[in-house]
């Protein structure tokens, strides 16, 4: 049996088994995609265990997307330009961190109708899903992307790393909300379970963006996150994090074992 999964902590809700186990299901595949729930104390050990096992591959989720990247043999230059990892892929005796991320957002947008060539767009978040959100916006046209963090500094060297965006401070993002276009909330703030997911979206000044602007949320868990629905409360259309999830798995699946990903078998387990 060839073996399969996902590293994070916690991994409570993370819907990546239902999809990649079905997929592997479609296509006939002998295997299992298991959780590899650690704990940050143990993520040395963890990522070895996972060499011990023989996993063939394995996705990577918060909070380890940046701090996986020395313990790996080597990353593309995908995930070298991004700053991140969220799939691990083994090559031969090696594992080679890769980020599917970028392209999964920008074929959820694709899918949803939303504009990416030419748009002003904001990116709200500086971990690995922000910087995924950044490269894959640029890579997808945008014409300028910003980046807000409550750490500035944060922000910064996101825009420092991967050389693309403007860096802000969360806390005056609403001063830029008038020419914005698209809104990409990319940090767990929203995330189910977080005590402060109303507060978040509360803070943000919603009513100051244009008619005409998208927000997503890349969280999917809740699919209505804080954020989404209050800014379809305001007439905004919104997307959700399912598109990416979707599109991220596709191309990690395709990674690892070189079939095409059955997309309407995937997308059905992650809609039920």
């Amino acid at each position: 049996m060839r073996v399969f999964g996902i590293l994070g902590y916690p991994l409570t809700h993370t819907r990546s088994p239902a999809m990649h186990q079905a997929a592997l299901r479609a296509r006939g595949i002998d295997g299992a995609y298991m959780k590899f729930e650690v704990r940050e104390a143990n993520l040395v050990q963890g990522v070895q265990e996972l060499r011990e096992l023989g996993v063939e591959g394995y996705n990577v989720t918060l909070p380890y997307k940046e701090a996986i990247i020395p313990l790996l043999d080597g990353v593309d230059d995908t995930a070298r330009a991004i700053g991140a990892v969220n799939t691990v892929v083994r090559v031969g005796g090696e594992y080679v961190g890769t980020n599917t991320d970028a392209a999964g957002l920008t074929m959820s947008l694709v899918e949803e109708n939303v504009r990416l060539s030419g748009t002003t767009a904001i990116v709200i978040g500086a971990g690995g899903a922000a910087r995924a959100a950044t490269v894959g916006l640029s890579f997808g046209g945008a014409f300028e992307v910003k980046v807000a963090a409550r750490r500035f500094t944060q922000a910064r060297s996101l825009t420092r790393d991967t050389q693309i965006g403007l860096p802000l401070d969360l806390a005056y993002v609403g001063e830029h909300f008038q020419d914005c276009k698209l809104l990409v909330q990319a940090t767990s703030a929203t995330l189910h379970g977080r005590a402060d997911a109303q507060a978040f979206a509360d803070s943000l000044p919603l009513d100051e963006l244009p008619d005409d602007c998208v927000v997503v949320d890349l969280v999917y868990e809740p699919e209505w996150t804080t954020v989404r629905l209050a800014a379809a409360a305001m007439g905004l259309k919104t997307v959700g994090g399912l598109g990416m999830l979707l599109h991220q798995g596709a191309a990690a699946f395709e990674r690892w074992t070189g079939e095409s990903a059955p997309l309407d078998a995937m997308r059905a387990a992650i809609t039920k």
